[in-house]
């Protein structure tokens, strides 16, 4: 499946990596190391020297107990990162954002994915994203980034989480979004136990028959330091099966902080499925 991202066409049949670059001061993994133009356009050509079709920034922290921020701190952190990127590198870049007015600005810019976390549910998203003709990704999240890790709870969390999504693409398409500009992200670590993380991981490739690609980020975050007992900052082997895993399960594009390490590990895949490919 080709998916055209602002001029930029990739098959979404085989797995891309994700290069995050937070241009905040407070993100849980990197916050302050980018959160200057030239110190983000740096990290985003080492990136995409590395491999990643994607580089996705982000000016507002969602790590759990994360506070929003204004519109106008989001756009001063956001737009100088992406217009600079947008003019020099051939990546997509992707802008991880909830907010209207900096959904507009970056789509101006050169910005060719919108990745909301909140799934186009903030007053006038939706209809900014119809207007703004590039594609989106819907994540689910349970609650919000302040509280949302407090006391997670579901019925089932594959169904109620399919559902959420399947509602919210429903919701696109009657306002006349493309179907095929749908990108869908279960949410690991946004309001899930690590029970839960473990569950959705498993049925990934359940979600995947739904139809639509599928963009998984799990680097770095506080279920594999529980599983592990790793400090964040020692998370690259967990980060790495769990994209590899992800990526055997279907995934479209796995999102990232070590780009260079997972791009290996994904050729592995690709070659393991290659081969299997050409003996059936």
């Amino acid at each position: 499946m080709m998916m055209n991202f602002a001029g930029r066409r990739l098959d979404m049949a085989h797995c891309h990596v994700m290069g995050v670059l937070n241009v905040t001061p407070d993100s849980f993994s990197d916050g302050g190391c980018f959160n200057q133009r030239d110190a983000a356009l740096v990290h985003a050509r080492r990136m995409v020297l590395e491999g990643a079709s994607f580089v996705d920034v982000g000016g507002e922290s969602t790590r759990p107990g994360a506070a929003p921020v204004s519109v106008q701190e989001e756009l001063d952190r956001v737009c100088p990162a992406v217009e600079a990127i947008a003019a020099e590198l051939d990546t997509v870049v992707s802008v991880d954002t909830s907010t209207p007015e900096v959904m507009r600005e970056v789509v101006r810019l050169g910005a060719g994915l919108i990745n909301d976390v909140r799934a186009l549910q903030r007053e006038d998203a939706l209809a900014t994203a119809v207007a703004a003709g590039v594609p989106v990704c819907l994540m689910h999240m349970q609650g919000c980034p302040e509280s949302m890790q407090s006391s997670p709870e579901y019925q089932s969390v594959m169904t109620d989480v399919t559902q959420f999504l399947m509602a919210r693409v429903r919701v696109l398409e009657e306002a006349g979004f493309a179907a095929e500009s749908i990108l869908l992200d279960p949410g690991f670590g946004f309001g899930k136990s690590v029970d839960h993380n473990l569950e959705l991981l498993r049925g990934l490739d359940q979600m995947r028959v739904l139809g639509y690609p599928l963009l998984v980020g799990m680097s770095r975050k506080s279920m594999l330091g529980h599983i592990t007992g790793r400090d964040v900052s020692e998370r690259l082997p967990a980060s790495l099966a769990a994209a590899t895993i992800a990526a055997i399960k279907g995934a479209s594009i796995v999102r990232v902080h070590d780009v260079r390490e997972t791009v290996d590990a994904l050729k592995v895949v690709a070659a393991m499925e290659g081969c299997f490919n050409g003996r059936t």
